[in-house]
């Protein structure tokens, strides 16, 4: 499945690079507080930021919004959590993530295992809890998806929900004309196969690497940790505003944590390298407060 027209972006980074277009770091008011445009201009926005776009990313939208359907989700739903695939520690899972390299240039890019703990030691240096520290640190390892060779787009890009309308606050909406789902009457009303205010741990989301991980560790973090590991690529939601008639109150308070993690996100990584060595003893160290020596992945 991982064939190259599958693989549009010329890296994972390229993803991020444009959310970084998408949402610049001056649109943040302060650290905890994140301008968020919920007025009828966001359609317009989108439209003038899609026309901008790089072709692959372009292309990488219409394939993740073309493919990820109910049906889809719910396969790889049941093809990966069952977490049968690795056991590894979370220090080896990050070991194992640095496996991936840009193809066209492995020399430019510095290892994944830098850019986690850039994020993390932001963080740190911020005086955040320990947990928030850990999910910064771990919260982009369910992109070792890539290496099980799936495609790019089942693995990151916008996380929305499937089974309902696909809002119009979603980047590329009109990519979604192509999904087999947006000519099926019962998935395509505002509530599609939901309960109004049903909470988000009843929806399902289109499938990536939020979702993965999550599953991986959420027998052992706080609830705002595991919500900034899952809901951190859901910009439709966290960031758009968008299905709130599918929240319930303790979602609106998870979101809060994910929108504050979500500078360090999107505004830590740089070229700088990281003495990964020297980090080690503290970051394995906090690891052990919080996971078993080996999870199931």
């Amino acid at each position: 499945m991982s064939t190259k027209s599958n693989q549009p972006l010329k890296n994972l980074d390229e993803w991020e690079e444009d959310l970084l277009r998408r949402y610049p770091q001056e649109s943040t008011k302060s650290k905890r507080s994140v301008t968020v445009d919920t007025g009828d201009s966001t359609t317009a926005n989108f439209r003038n930021y899609a026309a901008e776009a790089r072709p692959s990313v372009r292309e990488f939208y219409r394939l993740n919004h073309r493919h990820q359907t109910l049906e889809f989700v719910r396969s790889k739903r049941a093809e990966y959590l069952s977490l049968n695939r690795r056991r590894m520690s979370i220090w080896e899972g990050m070991e194992y993530l640095n496996q991936l390299v840009d193809d066209s240039d492995p020399d430019i890019d510095l290892p994944q295992i830098e850019h986690l703990l850039q994020t993390a030691e932001a963080i740190r240096a911020d005086g955040r809890p320990d947990w928030f520290i850990l999910a910064g640190l771990i919260h982009d390892l369910g992109k070792i998806l890539c290496l099980w060779d799936e495609p790019q787009w089942a693995v990151v890009g916008d996380t929305f929900p499937v089974g309902c309308r696909y809002s119009e606050r979603i980047v590329y909406h009109e990519a979604f004309r192509e999904n087999p789902d947006w000519n099926n009457s019962e998935y395509q009303t505002e509530l599609g196969i939901y309960q109004p205010h049903c909470g988000l741990d009843n929806v399902l989301l289109s499938w990536g690497h939020d979702e993965y991980l999550y599953h991986v560790v959420k027998d052992y973090l706080p609830p705002p940790a595991l919500a900034m590991i899952r809901y951190h690529s859901c910009y439709p939601i966290h960031r758009e505003q968008a299905y709130q008639h599918l929240l319930v109150d303790e979602d609106h308070e998870m979101m809060r944590w994910v929108t504050d993690f979500n500078q360090y996100d999107l505004y830590t990584k740089r070229d700088e390298r990281m003495d990964v060595a020297a980090l080690r003893p503290y970051y394995e160290a906090l690891i052990s407060e919080y996971f078993p020596g080996e999870l199931a992945w």
